[in-house]
């Protein structure tokens, strides 16, 4: 589908969502954002829903300001995935070991390593720019109180909630390696102490939503917070980074004889700002639960832990700003989701994916979440369908 516009205050409000099935909260609050003094565009894609200030599944362009809530309290979180040489074929009837392996490789939840990763042992893993990067954490916000040690000590877990490492299949049976995470706590506590200072500033006392306070351009605060969030940014993709080559070293092994090797790691952020030029502007783009999606340009849009994925390649559809979703999207909270399903129905619709299947992850079951069929139906016009990955195992925290 193209997109429908729908009238805003400021600029018009570009959807590849139905308006019709996007529920009350979540259209006022992208009515909220198109009221912005600052704003010269707004996308909605398909998996939208509400929020913290902005949807998720939004992407605002706004010029000589940036709104932290519209970022996403896990800054960078996005996803990686690989094609491998195995195939189906290759794979043990019972994967439980595997799933094992993966466990103890990757801590999950609030897991921490034991020691600091070295990324200098890690198979292929692009080690230029790590101790610049780590130089730049003595300049991270004063005010939150959080320590190197714990930082690294996080560096290369996949934490909890919609977070996950997946084996999958794709339609020609070949093997991905797949995940889903982002900064970890040290992203959320920049996201959470940037929201409070943005709300503190005068400029925002005047917004409809306290939530939607930003930082405007060529002061010290946005100066801090460009800081931090692009640190925090980079802490999530060597996060992914990190994972990835763990996940890989346990294939390695536990496929020794099969001499495993892998193609390119495609990873995508889906909640971040970056700085990019239209129609002559040059805007600070803001994606909440969206990926870029430039002309020729990889993506990965992952279903719920019991359905497809897909690998897509971007259109370079200006009119969404070069973006698409970033997954399905949840059609119900998770203690509505936990009300509705039991484990039982956890058991029915992750048939076949060998995964957690316990009461502490019924919130993430399939269906709390958009049919991802839809989703992708929904974008044509933003991106096409590279490959469709089936999981068959599933690691949640």
């Amino acid at each position: 589908m193209s997109y429908v516009e729908v009238p805003g205050a400021k600029v018009p409000i570009r959807m590849w969502a139905d308006p019709a099935t996007v529920e009350g909260g979540a259209m006022q609050q992208l009515q909220n954002v198109a009221t912005l003094p600052w704003i010269k565009g707004l996308a909605v894609m398909p998996d939208v829903h509400y929020g913290k200030g902005a949807t998720v599944g939004s992407v605002i362009a706004m010029q000589g300001a940036v709104c932290p809530a519209a970022v996403g309290v896990d800054i960078g979180c996005g996803m990686s995935a690989v094609k491998s040489s195995l195939t189906a074929n290759d794979l043990p009837g019972d994967l439980s070991r595997l799933r094992s392996k993966i466990e103890q490789a990757i801590p999950v939840g609030r897991g921490l390593h034991r020691s600091e990763v070295d990324p200098g042992r890690l198979y292929q893993f692009p080690t230029s720019g790590w101790d610049d990067f780590w130089s730049r954490f003595d300049g991270v916000a004063d005010a939150v109180k959080f320590r190197r040690e714990r930082a690294a000590l996080q560096m290369g877990t996949l934490g909890s909630g919609n977070h996950f490492v997946e084996l999958c299949v794709d339609m020609s049976d070949s093997v991905w390696l797949m995940l889903h995470s982002g900064s970890r706590n040290i992203g959320k506590e920049l996201a959470e102490f940037h929201i409070g200072e943005a709300q503190k500033l005068p400029h925002n006392q005047g917004l409809v939503d306290r939530d939607l306070a930003v930082f405007v351009a060529d002061t010290p605060q946005m100066a801090s917070y460009r800081h931090d969030l692009f640190w925090a940014q980079e802490y999530a993709k060597y996060n992914r980074a990190i994972m990835m080559a763990l996940f890989q070293e346990v294939v390695r092994r536990e496929f020794r004889k099969a001499r495993v090797t892998f193609d390119q790691v495609i990873s995508c952020h889906h909640n971040y700002v970056a700085e990019e030029r239209y129609e002559g502007m040059d805007l600070l783009v803001t994606r909440k639960g969206a990926i870029r999606a430039g002309s020729g340009e990889f993506g990965i849009i992952p279903g719920s832990m019991g359905t497809g994925s897909y690998i897509v390649k971007g259109l370079g559809n200006a009119a969404s700003f070069n973006s698409a979703s970033h997954g399905a999207g949840r059609k119900m909270s998770r203690s509505a989701a936990k009300k509705r399903f039991s484990t039982r129905d956890l058991e029915e619709q992750t048939r076949g994916v060998e995964c957690r299947k316990d009461s502490g992850v019924v919130d993430e079951i399939p269906g709390a979440y958009k049919p991802i069929e839809k989703v992708i139906e929904q974008q044509r016009d933003l991106v096409e369908v590279v490959a469709k990955l089936k999981q068959v195992i599933c690691v949640k925290g």
